[in-house]
């Protein structure tokens, strides 16, 4: 069974062992020092921003991090997705990891996607869609997208997440569930 919470500062030592593991830095490119994690994930712990964190745990274990934010509330980022696709004023996007390498590639990742969207549904009852953009070689990722019920909707340029990639990213949506 999957279940969820936020994040708080007594994650972080956690978080950084999981950005620091090759598999999650190839794609998410983050700072692992506990100042580093502090910073980038102290406010939303606080509640002191609109984005979320929260942790996934597995049968009680945890299992992975879930970003979650409406667009809106990174106009920059914004900016850069409107003239790939269009997105309504209540899409919010998700970005996700699986903390330990031994439950990469065994299907976890789209169970994990699959119910980060079954609790956002539930949590953010105004939510229209998810739209989340992936990086073209990031192949595990948005095969878990599409089996978690997303939909290829467009391919652009966008700024990547790590440097050594190029810009070539593709767009998934899912709208919310109408029953």
């Amino acid at each position: 069974m999957m279940t969820w919470r936020h994040v708080t500062s007594g994650d972080f030592p956690l978080l950084a062992r999981w950005l620091a593991a090759p598999h999650v830095a190839r794609w998410w490119h983050h700072e692992t020092s506990l100042e580093a994690v502090e910073r980038d994930f102290g406010p939303s712990a606080r509640r002191e921003e609109p984005n979320e964190d929260l942790l996934a745990f597995l049968d009680g274990s945890p299992l992975g991090l879930l970003q979650r934010s409406f667009l809106h509330d990174d106009p920059e980022y914004l900016n850069e997705l409107t003239p790939i696709i269009a997105v309504p004023s209540r899409a919010m996007t998700i970005d996700y990891l699986i903390g330990d390498a031994a439950d990469v590639g065994r299907g976890i990742g789209t169970r994990l996607i699959r119910s980060a969207l079954g609790r956002l549904w539930a949590d953010h009852r105004d939510a229209e869609c998810v739209i989340v953009a992936v990086h073209v070689d990031n192949i595990g990722s948005w095969r878990a997208l599409e089996k978690a019920g997303l939909t290829r909707v467009a391919h652009g340029e966008l700024d990547p997440d790590n440097p050594i990639d190029d810009r070539r990213h593709h767009v998934y949506r899912v709208d919310r569930p109408t029953d």
